[in-house]
């Protein structure tokens, strides 16, 4: 009988332990877009990790990198560190590893982490690879920061605004701080196109969201400047200041808008092909006001429609990388008919 017992608890105890593996990790530590880059001493192979890390964020009006960089070696690199919440870790030896081979890994220290390790045999090898894929693996880790962001919204969101687009069959995960301004219909070259407008209108930092659709007609409104093209259409003649005749418009002088295919984000809704457009917004004939936006336009294939999702910010004199970061989220929530 007390055999049986102890057989029993010690079952217990390990079922315990392999069910709560995630409460014992740690919280991350570090703020939004930082990442702490760990390497050999090697003074070249951390200078070319943090360059490309660290680099300048395109579309913003003030410059600003994509991450903050802060750098140790590997020998400094002890439990202190490891809760860091976005972690780059280059190990470089000769004796243990004959080519270059990268591990992406989550919550291994602490949560929510992201981390990737690059082994390599020496510096030249890691230095070829860093300057082909570099790019790439800081694309991995924007990503990583927006799906964290996805699941921060699914907790709390505007049931008034998305029933509005819920009309229309599609879905975003608007904040419930932001407000419905507008719920319109357009008719734009003989065609409508309905808009749907929030903002969460408060503090020194507005944060606007639109989602429109038009009739798809040709593949050629997945280009870049068919896309800003109706952005121009549609939101010069919504969105206006108190200059009369001032509307909204797009900077292609200093930072022209641009484009790149994209796809669904891990913890979305299915895949999709989407067309990502980054620039900068401002006020045309009047105000002098203008800030970033970003758009990730979509097909809706059971209608037949085009479907953009876009964010614009302003806040003059502000930072806005991560303001901005944490809004773009929101337009990879957006769902289609047929994924809802």
């Amino acid at each position: 009988m007390k055999k049986t017992l102890f057989y029993a608890f010690a079952a217990l105890i390990c079922l315990s332990c392999g069910k709560s593996n995630d409460r014992l990790l740690t919280s991350a530590t570090g703020s939004i877009y930082e990442c702490l880059v760990v390497t050999p001493s090697s003074d070249e192979v951390s200078r070319a990790v943090s360059q490309t890390m660290g680099a300048d964020m395109y579309g913003l009006p003030q410059m600003e990198p994509c991450f903050v960089v802060s750098s140790v070696t590997s020998s400094q690199f002890d439990d202190f560190f490891k809760s860091t919440r976005n972690i780059l870790l280059v190990d470089i030896n000769g004796h243990k590893y004959t080519q270059v081979k990268a591990q992406k890994s989550r919550d291994v220290w602490a949560k929510p982490q992201a981390m990737m390790r690059i082994q390599a045999p020496n510096e030249e090898a890691f230095l070829a690879y860093w300057s082909e894929n570099g790019e790439q693996i800081r694309e991995w880790f924007v990503r990583e920061e927006l799906a964290r962001q996805i699941r921060f919204y699914r907790a709390n969101t505007n049931k008034e605004a998305r029933a509005h687009l819920n009309k229309c069959g599609y879905d975003i995960l608007l904040p419930e701080d932001f407000m419905l301004i507008m719920d319109t219909t357009l008719v734009l070259n003989e065609q409508d196109i309905h808009v749907l407008w929030t903002c969460n209108n408060k503090g020194p930092m507005r944060k606007d969201v639109l989602v429109y659709d038009y009739p798809y007609t040709a593949q050629e409104q997945f280009t870049g400047e068919s896309i800003v093209a109706m952005r121009n259409e549609i939101e010069g003649r919504l969105i206006t200041a108190q200059v009369p005749g001032s509307h909204m418009g797009t900077e292609y002088k200093h930072f022209p808008p641009v484009s790149r295919q994209v796809t669904a984000l891990r913890d979305t809704t299915g895949g999709f092909y989407a067309m990502e457009t980054r620039g900068l917004w401002k006020m045309l004939d009047g105000e002098a006001m203008g800030g970033p936006f970003v758009s990730l336009t979509r097909l809706d294939q059971v209608n037949g429609r085009v479907v953009t999702a876009e964010t614009f910010l302003f806040a003059a004199g502000q930072k806005k990388r991560n303001a901005l970061r944490q809004v773009e989220a929101i337009l990879y929530t957006l769902i289609m008919p047929n994924e809802r």
